[in-house]
């Protein structure tokens, strides 16, 4: 307990997003999983633009953007094995980009049935699979299946769904998650409060679906956690936290490890308050759960997950000015992005020292904000200009010196003028 929470304290703002023309929202982070993103590694945003920005990891810029207009993008995914970028789109379709290309075209495009809204997905994890969750139009709310895998063909049409599953939701599918490492398992999560976890390997939906959890409330995340990953989560839009444990599936213990309804009532959190839940984090090394909320002024709260209810382990403050939306956590170094309702992109690493910004470069922050309210601007451009001794001493060498010396060899010449 005591590593992860200095680990999370430790995290500083080593570089944030460049202004772009439009400051948007930033609703959803993944980042590269190949090898190749690695070494170049890649971030996909989803942005309140309809749009998907793709960042530089290092340097925060974007390199290129992906629209799904007229329609909107819910979600936003790498692929497991190449740099391909997915995201179900409003129009019907899931939509497959490749992240390394300036097209805007997609180079796949994964069509639904006549009607379908689509406001979720995911792809399972060898890449073979996708899942998608539809608004509830007329009496149906479906969860459409496509086979991802790419041939010559595929690149030149639309793919048609493999079939769907039309019995287990009665409203709104708000969520899709794949297993971590099974291929086969699917949970779903819906607004009619149901949280259903499925084994798509078997024929027919009624045999494939496993167990129903209720959350009681509409649910707007869920992941999976836990050795072997068996145990489930979710959050609702109401800000309640529920957790499930599925190895007690066919014995006498209950499944429920945790139900809360309103998680803002019951945390204690350490000089401050909580105002809303952003996601959930397994982290594999600790076998622990963490739940990260945070505040409408951006600072970023984590919690710990226990049977016994939510301990707040630390916070986050210094880098957001506005309400979180959206975090990616990286197991390998450490690293954190996130982004929020003040239109930035923000990398965090332990122990490290934000790299601070021209004066221009905080002025097109400012300005990027500033239609939501200069209010919400809440950092001071000499906390960044002069974050460290290092660069202080680099400002003065480099213009007050000069300047001196100017101001200095003109009072001479003016003097010997005069004589």
């Amino acid at each position: 307990m005591e590593k992860i929470e200095e680990q999370f304290a430790n995290l500083h703002v080593v570089k944030r997003s460049s202004g772009t023309k439009e400051p948007t929202y930033l609703l959803g982070i993944d980042t590269s999983k190949t090898v190749q993103g690695e070494k170049g590694s890649l971030v996909a945003v989803l942005c309140s633009n309809e749009s998907i920005r793709i960042y530089d990891k290092e340097r925060l810029n974007v390199l290129r953007e992906f629209s799904g207009y007229p329609g909107l993008l819910n979600g936003v995914k790498f692929a497991n094995s190449c740099d391909s970028v997915y995201s179900a789109c409003t129009d019907g379709t899931v939509k497959c980009w490749d992240a390394r290309l300036a097209s805007e075209k997609p180079v796949q495009l994964f069509k639904g049935y006549p009607s379908n809204i689509f406001i979720s997905f995911d792809i399972n994890c060898n890449d073979y699979i996708i899942c998608a969750g539809t608004e509830k139009v007329d009496d149906d709310a479906l969860l459409v299946f496509w086979d991802a895998r790419v041939n010559s063909q595929d690149l030149s049409t639309a793919k048609d769904p493999l079939g769907a599953y039309s019995e287990t939701h009665s409203d709104d599918i708000t969520q899709v998650c794949f297993h971590p490492s099974n291929p086969n398992m699917v949970v779903s999560g819906s607004t009619d409060g149901l949280v259903n976890v499925f084994d798509i390997s078997v024929d027919n939906e009624e045999d494939a679906l496993i167990t129903t959890c209720n959350s009681v409330s509409s649910v707007s995340c869920i992941g999976w956690s836990g050795k072997d990953y068996k145990q489930i989560y979710c959050m609702t839009h109401d800000e309640g936290f529920c957790w499930w444990d599925l190895n007690h599936l066919d014995t006498d213990e209950p499944i429920t490890r945790l139900n809360i309804r309103d998680v803002r009532e019951i945390i204690n959190v350490k000089e401050g308050i909580l105002d809303y839940l952003i996601g959930g984090l397994y982290h594999e090394k600790m076998d622990r759960l963490f739940v990260i909320g945070g505040t409408n002024t951006g600072r970023i709260h984590l919690m710990n997950c226990t049977t016994s209810g939510l301990i707040h382990v630390t916070s986050l403050q210094g880098g957001h000015a506005a309400t979180v939306r959206s975090f990616c956590w990286n197991m390998q170094d450490d690293s954190l992005l996130t982004g929020g309702e003040d239109a930035q992109l923000l990398l965090w690493k332990p122990g490290a020292i934000e790299k601070t910004f021209t004066k221009k470069d905080s002025m097109k922050i400012a300005s990027s904000v500033h239609q939501r309210g200069s209010r919400q601007l809440g950092f001071h451009t000499s906390k960044y200009v002069f974050s460290s001794a290092c660069f202080s001493e680099v400002l003065f060498h480099k213009y007050f010196v000069p300047v001196v010396d100017l101001l200095v060899n003109w009072v001479i010449n003016l003097l010997n003028l005069r004589i």
